[in-house]
Formats: structure tokens, C-alpha cells, sequence
């Protein structure tokens, strides 16, 4: 009988350490973990035997291809397919892969997005292996590919991928949190990890509905469309029993990515009609970078097989709540310790509340940084209501954390106060421990128990943005902590006072950022503008903190990006959103021409017809008949004009700079949308299903 429990066929199509433990000699096997664990180089020699090893198990598996797997700045992923078999030379059939096909591969490097980096003439670049995220074969009726996890670089070196400022913030943070332990005693600790699980929202509509929709096909998202009589208003739909028809889709997904190696611990019905949302076990950052983008493939490909499409933009449906990744961070040391955890002895909790302050310190001083990291186009359709956090950063520690921060400002208490508990007052259910904290859906950045949460990453976004960022400004302020700590030690100040000192400066510094109340209300908004920190509601806008001078000083003195990079990177950002603008101003307007005006002049002629039958044969002017006609000749005529204002718009985009575009799309091009969006809405309610062009939403928000 075969065993049906996803733990016997958890990470059989991975060539994880039980892969290589079987197939490796030791010593290659010990020098390949040294190089994960540690970052040690990786000689040819050894390279060729992973490759041989690599290549037999994914031809066990029914590889017939290989690719180096990597991330481009399009928050997407790419791959260049190579087949194992070869001829040699009297032509004889056989499979190869070598350990420098293992190591390297060379792509093009000028059809993807650079910054002005790369020229169509300077197409030269490379994928090179990255050992610390195991290789992984995506299985297909008729074959598989091995895939190789890889950065991408250009001919010069310079990165043009996601994953190595990435990798290079997590070197940051590590470096400095080992240091930081070692003052601490934790002479045994032999690295620290940042540790990443990324909760992910979707939308799941039915594919045949979604293929009538351009805006769906093309944008990802709904362009118009008039609110159902039944949207989310009675909540009915979050933690609801699971539709069937999704929980066979979420069924087979999960046994998929279980397959690939990606433990789903959560899957249940979101808060709109058709949200859902799995969320994946904690995992190491890079390795969980990639199992998203590996999860969000899977998740395409299985729901077609399903009849469905998958949403992962921002904002797919208007008036309901859209789409985030909730990115949820720690640190874990080599012993196996949550670095987040406040629980145990003293010196432990001083020890928590200095990584703690660590990060308070690093978000005072670099959440501009944290904003433009989650400037995508959808995301600004989602920021700022609806369960999504404000475009404002500001942190919530709950209660207690907040009261012994303020305690330690007032002056270096003797103790920490205790965890608590709370009593339900029932006999029949035993005592619930307290978590430090409340939750606080309003907010950015919420300390959770034994983590950050940020709120603010989008539902399509790749994670190697923002957690570079996150990233980037815990280092810093690890850094700071670590300096203080230091300088106080050296004048024969005992370890946990120096802390407490440096933990006092850390409170003091952060509370700007430290809020506990309604992040959605205008008065903190304006408490927000009186504190000083940055607000910035438009994507352009939280794009221009790339260029802010000590943003930049910061992660180019981290060694994350230079100078050069940076100023790419925000090119690359403004050049993607400005684009997405204009394919969403081209789609509405085809979809207006050629669907929706067609509709109401068929509609408008019908009404005509029906009207002068009636009149004549009852001989009464029917005013309100009258009027709705005349009405819908009005929305008629107006959207008329809206399409020869966003003609215009788009023709005048071509002689405008990168930054002149992105103002004009966002200033005059969401308005003009906006006031499309809303006459096509108004027409929609005038206009019989017999001639309405395109499935409205209270059909798309229905999965059979």
C-alpha cells in the first residue's frame, strides 16, 4: 500500500544533504557543507564530483535538461534550459554535465533589466552556483529540468540579479550578530542565520472567466468592474470551510511543494470572496527567497490544471482587500536558539532586548529605505487600508516591551518584568500563556512573540528586496549596539550593564518609529509628519529614498551595493512602474473602445427603440426613462473623451525622461484611470447582461 503521508515524500525531487550524503564521498561531502555553513570556497575538483553526483540523481528523477536558476530585477525568475545529452566524437549518445557547467553559465545580460548597466552591445554575463540553496528537478509530463539556484552577474561582475545583494545583506547581519553574541559569553555559537517565513496571500478565479477579462490577462489585476451586491460586508469568508474545488487545487499544490522540499503549515480562505493563503515553515532567508519563487510557480502551474487562475497582484479586485506577503524575520544561531525569543534567565532577556533595540535603532534611522523596498506598482493599489499596513513605517511592540523600554529610559531597572498570563475565568480550558504583544493589523512592522513581522511586502514581490533592506538596517544598527557595548567594556563595565546602556539609547532613539495605535487615522499621520519620519504615498515618491545620500552610504558601506548599483537598481524600479502604468492606460482604453462603448451604444439604441414603442403606444413622456438615457449618452460621451485624454497621455510618455513619465502616469494617469474606472462602473449598472462585454465581478468572485 502506498504511504500517502507528505512526510514520506517530503524533498524527493531535492538533491538536499540526505541527496549528497548518499552520493558523495565523505570528504567531498564535509567540504561542500563547510562551503554552505561557512562560505568556504568550493575547488574544481570537488565541483566536478557534486556535478557528476548532481547529474545521476536528476536523471534518476527524469531530468533530461539543466538550468542555472536565478533572479533577474524583474521580481520574476529566468532560465536558460541545456540538455545533458551530448555527442562524442564518433557520435555516440551520452549524458554530461561537468563541474564548470556546474559552477557557471553565461546568459545574455542585456535583455534584462540593468539600470543602463548593460548595453544590447555588451550582452555578455554570467549565472554562477549558488551551494547554499540545494539543487531542485521541476518534473513535467515528459521530462524534468534540473535547477541550479544561481546568481546572475554582468561580464564586468557587476550583479544584476536579487539574490547577491541579498546574500551579501545576510553576510552583513550574520557577521555582526556573531560578533554581537560573542560579547554576550556565547563562545560556542559557530554562525548565526536570518531565518524568514513568508506568509502568501492569492486570489483564485475560474480561468474561462479570467480569459474574457484583458485587464485580468494582461495587467493581472481588474481595471473596472461595479461592486456585487456581495463583496466581504458580512465577513463570511475568512476562515471559512475551503471551497472543494480550491482545497483539491491547495491539496495537490502542497504535495508538490512538499515534494520540492517546502513545508505549508497553513493554508485557509482569506478575508475577500476568492482570497486564500498559504504560509510555509520557517526556513533560512536565501533558501526561503527561493522556495517562494519556487512556490509561486507551482502554484501558477497547478492552477491551470484546475481550471483557475491565479492573482498574485496587490489590488486584483477594487473594494476588497488585497494581497500582501507578510514577511516574518528572526535570527537563529548555530545551537539552535531564536535570537527573537524573550523567554529565559536575565542575561538572555538583555541579550533579546539588544537585538531588539538593534533593529529599533536600524528602522528609526533607515525606514525610508524599508518604504522604497516595498514601492512595487501593484502595491500602491494596497498600502493603506483594507488589512494592509500605511505606507508610513512605524513598528508595534505591544504593551509590555514598550513598558520596560520606557522603564530602562527612566533608568536601568534591576529586573525585567515577567511574562504574563491570561486567566479566561473557564475550568473546563487550561491557562493560555500571554504573548508579550497584542496584534496590531494597522501596523508595519508588529513584534509578534518571537518575531518582526512586516506587513508591508506585496503579494508578487520576490523577497530578496525587502529583506535586503530589512536586512541592511538590522546590520547597521547590530553595529551600533555592538560599538557602544564595546567602548563601555573597555572601561571595565560589566557586559549586561553596557548592554542595558546601549539598549537605553536604542529606546530613546526609536521612538519615533514606535507606535501602538491606529496606523490608519489621520492623526497618526499627521503625529507621523510631526515625528519626522518619511511619508511617502505614491510608488515615485518612496522610490526617491533609494537616492537618499546615507541610504546609499549605508548599503554601499555595508559592501550589499555600490554606488553605481544603487542608482541602477532605482532606475530599474521607476522604468517598471512607469511601464506597468502604461500597459494599464492601453488596456483600459482597448477595453473601453472595443468592448465597453460598443455595449452602450447597442444599449442606448435598445433604450431608444424601447422608449418611442412605449410613448407611442401609451402616449406619456416617461421622464425617468428619459433621463436614463440621457444618462448613459452622458457616460457615453465622457468616455468618449477619457480614451482620446489617455491616447494623448501615452503618445506624450515617448519624448518624456524616466522620471518626467513616472510623475505624468502617476499624477495625471491614475486620475484619468480613475475617472474611466468610474464612468465604465456607472455604465456597467445601465447596461443588460446580453450586451455587457466582459464578466463582472460578482461572477469572477464566484469559483464554480
Amino acid at each position: 500500500m502506498t504511504d500517502l503521508r507528505p512526510s514520506s515524500t517530503f524533498g524527493e525531487l531535492v538533491f538536499n544533504r540526505k541527496a549528497m550524503r548518499e552520493r558523495l564521498p565523505k570528504d567531498v561531502f564535509a567540504q561542500l557543507m563547510a562551503a554552505v555553513d561557512t562560505g568556504e570556497k568550493i575547488d574544481a575538483g570537488v565541483a566536478d564530483i557534486v556535478a557528476s553526483a548532481m547529474k545521476e540523481w536528476a536523471l534518476s528523477k527524469g531530468a533530461t535538461h539543466y538550468t542555472h536558476w536565478f533572479h533577474p530585477r524583474t521580481e520574476k525568475t529566468a532560465e536558460k534550459h541545456m540538455a545533458f545529452l551530448s555527442l562524442d566524437m564518433e557520435g555516440t549518445p551520452l549524458e554530461s554535465f561537468t563541474g564548470s557547467e556546474l559552477i557557471q553559465s553565461e546568459p545574455d545580460a542585456s535583455s534584462l533589466p540593468s539600470g543602463g548597466m548593460r548595453s544590447t552591445f555588451e550582452a555578455r554575463g554570467y549565472t554562477a552556483w549558488d551551494p547554499s540553496s540545494p539543487a531542485f528537478v521541476v518534473q513535467t509530463e515528459k521530462g524534468g529540468t534540473l535547477c541550479i539556484p544561481s546568481i546572475f552577474i554582468s561580464y564586468d561582475g557587476t550583479p544584476l540579479d536579487l539574490k547577491t545583494p541579498l546574500l551579501k545583506s545576510l553576510n552583513a547581519i550574520e557577521s555582526r550578530a556573531l560578533r554581537l553574541l560573542r560579547l554576550f559569553g556565547n563562545r560556542g555559537v559557530r554562525w548565526v542565520k536570518a531565518t524568514i517565513g513568508a506568509e502568501q496571500e492569492f486570489f483564485l478565479v475560474n480561468e474561462s472567466k479570467a480569459r474574457l477579462r484583458p485587464d485580468i490577462i494582461f495587467c493581472g489585476h481588474t481595471l473596472c468592474g461595479a461592486q456585487p451586491p456581495k463583496g466581504q460586508q458580512m465577513e463570511d469568508h475568512y476562515f471559512g470551510t475551503i471551497h472543494p474545488k480550491v482545497l483539491a487545487y491547495m491539496e495537490d499544490v502542497q504535495r508538490e511543494l512538499a515534494r520540492l522540499g517546502i513545508a505549508i503549515k497553513t493554508r485557509h480562505n482569506e478575508v475577500a470572496p476568492c482570497q486564500f493563503e498559504f504560509a510555509p515553515e520557517f526556513s533560512e532567508a536565501n533558501l526561503a527567497n527561493d522556495q517562494n519563487q519556487l512556490m509561486m510557480a507551482v502554484m501558477k502551474r497547478f492552477a491551470r490544471r484546475h481550471d483557475l487562475r491565479l492573482l498574485l497582484h496587490e489590488k486584483p479586485f477594487s473594494g476588497l482587500n488585497g494581497s500582501g506577503k507578510h514577511t516574518n524575520f528572526s535570527l537563529m544561531d548555530s545551537e539552535g536558539r531564536n535570537l527573537l525569543s524573550p523567554s529565559g534567565p536575565q542575561k538572555r532577556s538583555i541579550q533579546f532586548l539588544t537585538f531588539l533595540g538593534a533593529f529599533l535603532l536600524g528602522l528609526s534611522r533607515y525606514g525610508s529605505l524599508l518604504r522604497a523596498s516595498i514601492a512595487s506598482p501593484g502595491n500602491m493599489y494596497r498600502l493603506g487600508g483594507n488589512e494592509a499596513p500605511p505606507a508610513i513605517m512605524s513598528v508595534y511592540l505591544g504593551e509590555v516591551l514598550n513598558r520596560i523600554l520606557d522603564r530602562i529610559e527612566e533608568g536601568l531597572p534591576e529586573s525585567i518584568p515577567a511574562k504574563g498570563s491570561i486567566d479566561l475565568g473557564l475550568n473546563r480550558l487550561p491557562e493560555i500563556k500571554a504573548d508579550n504583544t497584542d496584534r496590531n493589523r494597522t501596523a508595519p512592522i508588529a513584534f509578534t512573540g518571537n518575531k518582526f513581522e512586516f506587513r508591508g511586502t506585496g503579494a508578487s514581490q520576490s523577497l530578496g528586496g525587502p529583506v535586503t533592506m530589512l536586512m541592511a538596517a538590522w546590520a547597521w544598527g547590530l553595529e551600533q549596539m555592538t560599538g557602544l557595548i564595546e567602548n563601555r567594556l573597555g572601561d571595565g563595565v560589566e557586559v549586561s550593564e553596557a548592554a542595558l546602556e546601549a539598549i537605553r539609547f536604542a529606546a530613546i532613539e526609536s521612538r519615533n518609529v514606535r507606535f501602538d495605535g491606529n496606523c490608519y487615522s489621520d492623526e497618526w499621520a499627521r503625529e507621523a509628519v510631526r515625528r519626522g519620519l518619511p511619508v511617502a504615498y505614491s510608488t515615485p515618491e518612496a522610490l526617491s529614498y533609494y537616492l537618499v545620500p546615507e541610504n546609499r552610504e549605508l548599503l554601499s558601506g555595508l559592501k550589499i551595493m555600490s554606488d553605481r548599483e544603487i542608482t541602477a537598481f532605482y532606475e530599474i524600479q521607476v522604468e517598471r512602474y512607469l511601464k506597468s502604468r502604461e500597459i494599464e492606460l492601453g488596456v483600459l482604453e482597448s477595453m473601453v473602445r472595443e468592448g465597453i462603448l460598443p455595449a452602450v451604444t447597442r444599449q442606448l439604441e435598445l433604450d431608444i427603440k424601447t422608449y418611442r414603442g412605449l410613448t407611442e403606444t401609451l402616449s406619456e413622456e416617461m421622464p425617468h426613462f428619459r433621463e436614463k438615457i440621457a444618462t448613459l449618452a452622458r457616460i457615453r460621451e465622457k468616455l468618449v473623451s477619457a480614451c482620446d485624454r489617455a491616447q494623448s497621455l501615452r503618445a506624450r510618455l515617448t519624448s518624456m525622461s524616466l522620471e518626467e513619465g513616472a510623475e505624468a502616469v502617476t499624477s495625471e494617469g491614475l486620475a484619468l484611470m480613475g475617472e474611466m474606472r468610474s464612468l465604465c462602473d456607472s455604465a456597467e449598472s445601465h447596461v443588460g447582461n446580453d450586451f455587457w462585454p466582459y464578466p463582472r465581478y460578482r461572477e469572477l468572485l464566484l469559483i464554480f
